[in-house]
């Protein structure tokens, strides 16, 4: 496994691979690798001939300094795991190679990026896409594997990928979980035991959408305060937002007996959770197996 510190050494690299005509699948992360990224790297080596895997704590995605700094980073421990999982190589740049004096160029999201996370994290999706086209441009990809559990930075990297002909196949795996099905993420090992026990609350709010959705209810606000009430009950929890929306708009629906898209963010004390749960009104059954409806965003 090869361990590239730069662009020009990321694309030599990747040249090589593609002039042996070998396809190469990124797994794009910001490190503090779990089970959840090793469900990525899983799948991109089974669409492709060898996979990289980049490593980078992108401060222009974070629109708090304190939460930037606190970001879980473990190098050693991720580089192992990439070993162990038969990654071909990882791409860790410095923050002076990716971004280096006199960077002032952007790539700028559209309207997806603008209700939900977008509203409450200004500039966070101008990071995100912005760093993400430049990893594409040094790894040069066929195919790039994203969880969906960020499930509107999936939508609006897909956006950036069409409108900018940028040809790389944007694959999505489900939300690996725990136990107890809290989603898995490199931020809940900030949780304390106490915060951890009552993060569960995130995918109790999301069972509560799902079981009035199922039972006829369509209001948007009455799902709202279902859910509330539901986070309301661990002292720990600050409900930031919760609401269902059109999974290809991220907008309120505009016809309800469809596929919705439930999605929340919780606080816990300074640490931040989000997930999300697609919903299919049109079908549903008493198992919540959601990679079913995912198919539409394949």
């Amino acid at each position: 496994m090869q361990i590239l510190e730069s662009p020009a050494a990321m694309r030599s690299w990747s040249d090589e691979q593609h002039a042996c005509g070998l396809r190469i699948g990124l797994v794009p992360t910001m490190g503090a690798l779990h089970a959840g990224h090793l469900a990525l790297i899983g799948v991109a080596r089974e669409r492709c001939d060898v996979v990289a895997v980049s490593i980078f704590v992108n401060p222009l995605q974070f629109n708090r300094t304190d939460d930037f700094e606190h970001y879980p980073r473990s190098v050693d421990d991720d580089l192992e795991q990439c070993r162990a999982a038969g990654v071909g190589a990882v791409y860790a740049p410095t923050q002076q190679s990716m971004y280096p004096p006199g960077f002032e160029t952007h790539v700028e999201p559209g309207a997806l990026a603008e209700p939900l996370e977008g509203a409450g994290r200004p500039g966070h999706f101008r990071g995100v896409v912005t760093v993400v086209c430049k990893l594409f441009n040094a790894v040069g990809p066929d195919v790039a594997v994203f969880g969906q559990k960020d499930f509107q930075q999936l939508a609006v990297i897909r956006r950036m990928v069409a409108d900018l002909d940028m040809g790389v196949e944007i694959c999505s795996v489900s939300t690996v979980r725990e136990h107890d099905d809290l989603a898995l993420s490199s931020r809940n090992r900030r949780l304390s035991p106490d915060q951890r026990a009552a993060a569960v609350v995130v995918v109790r709010a999301l069972d509560v959408i799902e079981v009035a959705i199922s039972a006829g209810s369509r209001d948007a606000v009455e799902l709202q305060r279902l859910a509330a009430d539901v986070v309301a009950t661990e002292a720990t929890a600050r409900l930031e937002y919760v609401d269902v929306v059109d999974p290809h708009t991220l907008l309120a629906p505009t016809d309800t007996n469809a596929l919705l898209l439930a999605v929340i963010a919780v606080w816990f004390g300074d640490v931040r959770l989000i997930d999300n749960r697609l919903i299919d009104a049109r079908a549903l059954t008493d198992d919540r197996a959601n990679a079913t409806v995912f198919d539409d965003f394949a």
